[in-house]
């Protein structure tokens, strides 16, 4: 494959790196999160191939009932290792998460493919409401084999994330947006950050925790469209620094063939303050978006244009 033009893959013999090329192309981070409400999490170290199901690690039977249990609640399915060393014969976790913070989660083990059947039921039946503090899942995309720039890019997120935050932290499986990595998915919420590096990225998660998002490492919410991704960040831009439970994408409409309007709901102190954001969506131009890209593709980028209280 050859390189992009005007990269430095180009003049000399590196090898094209879709995340590097990203940055110096500037490619826009905002509504690029991948939309999910809920996530299935499943402990497998390793190694994940292509496609991270495709490995023998789980019965293609209970596989393939995992897979129908996801599609109808708008789910996620992603492998989950802890950074560094494997423990081997170990019980593996997997998890059922929402997106919201006043459900309950749902942790499980597992040695045998059929013990993944409690995972598939979990999933499928609503999470009852909860006034306990929702637990952290900090995931990190570190699959190489899908990308390599999520690989070199993201396992040194994961060690310095880990070495802050132990319990909380782990790797996962391809999340999407690899000319982003490193990435990182903060749960509950699903906010997603990305163009991280192992400095960045304790000091984005810490301020998240703390209450603040850094809408500069914001590529969105999961619990939002691309154009309301793109309103919940402008909202964090021009009126944070707010906590990320703060800000809510409530619906939108679409107002045109490249433009939507997003209601976007702040909550402080118990009051709720709306505003409408206009957003203006383009096709950028065409670049090879991963390391593995045999073709050149546009992405499309949105962008708020006004925003209105209401």
């Amino acid at each position: 494959m050859s390189a992009e033009p005007g990269t430095a893959a180009a003049a000399t013999s590196e090898p094209f790196r879709c995340a590097t090329s990203a940055r110096r192309r500037g490619d826009p981070l905002v509504a690029t999160a991948t939309p999910a409400r809920r996530w299935l999490l499943v402990e497998h170290p390793g190694p994940w191939p292509f496609n991270a199901f495709a490995s023998d690690a789980i019965a293609p039977d209970v596989l393939a009932e995992l897979a129908a249990a996801i599609r109808p609640a708008r789910s996620r399915l992603l492998m989950i290792r802890r950074p560094g060393r494997q423990v081997s014969g170990a019980d593996r976790r997997w998890a059922v998460l929402d997106n919201d913070a006043g459900h309950e989660q749902v942790w499980g083990t597992w040695r045998d493919s059929a013990d993944l059947r409690e995972a598939a039921a979990a999933v499928r039946e609503p999470l009852p409401t909860t006034d306990v503090p929702a637990r952290t899942t900090l995931l990190v995309c570190t699959h190489g084999r899908h990308d390599v720039c999520c690989a070199i890019r993201g396992r040194p997120v994961a060690a310095a994330l880990a070495e802050r935050w132990p319990e909380d932290t782990w790797e996962c499986s391809h999340i999407g947006g690899d000319r982003f990595a490193a990435n990182v998915i903060v749960l509950p919420g699903g906010t997603t950050y990305g163009n991280l590096d192992a400095a960045s990225a304790v000091d984005v998660v810490g301020s998240h925790l703390a209450g603040a998002v850094v809408p500069e490492y914001m590529r969105g919410v999961a619990s939002a469209p691309p154009y309301g991704q793109a309103a919940v960040v402008a909202v964090h831009e021009r009126y944070g620094p707010l906590p990320p439970e703060a800000v809510r994408f409530v619906g939108g409409r679409r107002t045109s063939e490249t433009g939507w309007e997003a209601d976007v709901e702040v909550l402080d102190d118990g009051r709720a303050t709306h505003f409408v954001a206009h957003v203006e969506t383009r096709e950028q131009a065409p670049a090879m978006l991963t390391c593995g890209a045999h073709v050149e593709t546009s992405a499309k980028a949105y962008a708020v244009t006004r925003l209105e209280q209401r």
